[in-house]
């Protein structure tokens, strides 16, 4: 007898049954046109309540005498630092060059973002929790299953226990769907990493307080839906294995692959950690750390309080963005196959110099102030879209937990040769949306931006699937 027992390297079924999923708009546990009441009741069922305070009011939290750093008594949790940023258009130096200095966040652990599956009436559903985040919008939004740092999931808060955290941490762990360590916001974390799961249940879940079963066709339809899916929830969803019924692409595979290891050696990034009362340009008052033009965000205090988290009370501080961001995709069909116009960006707290973005990522405000010629490249494109090139428009938030009223016009825009040729300006490619299905199977190729629109492309039914 065979001491081993060989296994397939793909489970050719996982993508038809998610397939499955997306397709069926109405769930064995609760209607999409109820779900509006039944958030709302969730939100009448807990007290919350976040006010603005001044930094002296921040109950563990003070700026270290030594460097001025924001940090917690306890050593856990984050820390705010500063950050000087250098980099170089070409490996050798010879290409334009950028230097600046801005706030961090420190957050060197790794948290753990997971979705619970499990079929019902032979349809996936996936465990979806109503969680309240201090930055939100309008506070209550659907996150994954677990969304918990290290921090969380070990009670360093000394809070209750993570609510199904054993099916993402513990030995006994159903099959794994997907799993994949995936960055954080470059422009406002230090090389921050969150696992990104999702698990398939065996055996019988406990249904919650707080959660619901939703099919995949019912999450896509409220992605339609303004500050509903929360961040944590869309990069999780990025990340399911779906299938290409294409097969084709303007670049193939190994050339996209080349591309981006192209780009990444384009680019010569150093990003050293500096003690935050020595960052220039920006200046601390008693309620905020802030750019001395106004531009880009600001660090604030706030006092929470939350009836249905571990911990029901608390302080601490968060990043605030000086305006709404515009995120978007340019997307053509070439031969039939719809294609996306990606954005090798560079961002001072990537792991790597490079990852993937959207097409546009910008806060339009830090640059109205610029002439025509000098505005990022498609942001004005993206800004005049009529309707009749929108071919898919929400509002989403960014990480409540870390940023407050953060939230961007997500967008996929219909472009035409005028627009967006078919010769990519340097930094930019064309791919499809199967392609960032594959890239996002890995660590550090798609930025948070990236995968929150490639679960609005899948929402949205654009590429052929």
């Amino acid at each position: 007898m065979p001491s081993h027992i060989l296994q397939r390297r793909e489970n050719e079924s996982t993508a038809a049954r998610i397939a499955l999923s997306a397709a069926t708009t109405r769930g064995a546990h609760l209607r999409t046109e109820d779900f509006g009441d039944w958030l709302a009741e969730r939100r009448r069922t807990h007290t919350f309540r976040v006010e603005r305070i001044p930094f002296a009011e921040l109950d563990g939290w003070s700026f270290q005498a030594s460097t001025g750093n924001l940090v917690h008594r306890s050593g856990r949790f984050f820390t705010v630092e500063g950050l000087h940023v250098t980099e170089d258009g070409e490996p050798y130096g010879d290409g334009p060059r950028a230097d600046w200095y801005q706030p961090i966040i420190k957050q060197p652990e790794v948290g753990v973002l997971g979705i619970l599956v499990k079929e019902f009436d032979g349809v996936l559903h996936f465990l979806m929790q109503a969680k309240m985040e201090p930055g939100n919008p309008n506070l209550l939004q659907l996150s994954p299953t677990v969304q918990a740092t290290r921090s969380n999931y070990t009670k360093a808060h000394r809070g209750a226990d993570v609510k199904y955290i054993e099916y993402f941490v513990g030995p006994g762990r159903g099959r794994i769907v997907a799993d994949v360590l995936q960055s954080e916001h470059g422009s406002w974390f230090y090389r921050k990493s969150n696992r990104n799961m999702v698990v398939e249940a065996v055996g019988e879940v406990p249904l919650l307080d707080d959660f619901c079963w939703l099919t995949l066709g019912q999450i896509n339809e409220l992605l339609h839906r303004d500050h509903v899916i929360n961040m944590d929830s869309r990069t999780v969803l990025s990340c399911l294995p779906f299938g290409d019924a294409s097969h084709g692409a303007l670049l193939s595979d190994t050339e996209l692959l080349s591309w981006v290891t192209g780009e990444r050696t384009r680019h010569s990034v150093r990003a050293e950690r500096v003690p935050l009362d020595s960052v220039p340009g920006w200046k601390r008052g008693e309620s905020a750390i802030e750019h001395e033009e106004g531009r880009y965000f600001r660090v604030v205090a706030v006092s929470v309080q939350a009836g249905n988290r571990e911990v029901t009370g608390w302080t601490q501080p968060l990043f605030e963005p000086v305006g709404p961001g515009v995120t978007a995709f340019l997307t053509r069909d070439f031969d039939g196959v719809p294609h996306v116009l990606v954005h090798a960006r560079v961002e001072g707290g990537f792991l790597d110099t490079v990852e993937l973005g959207p097409t546009v990522q910008y806060t339009p405000e830090n640059y109205a102030h610029l002439p025509a010629e000098e505005r990022p490249l498609f942001l004005d494109t993206v800004l005049r879209a009529g309707p009749d090139r929108i071919r898919y428009a929400a509002v989403h938030s960014e990480e409540g937990g870390r940023f407050l009223n953060a939230d961007s016009r997500c967008l996929v825009v219909e472009a035409d040769a005028a627009d967006a040729p078919l010769q990519a300006p340097p930094g930019y490619a064309w791919v499809t949306p199967a392609q960032l299905t594959s890239l996002v199977r890995h660590g550090h190729y798609l930025n948070v931006q990236a995968r929150t629109m490639l679960a609005c492309l899948n929402a949205a039914a654009v590429g052929n699937r």
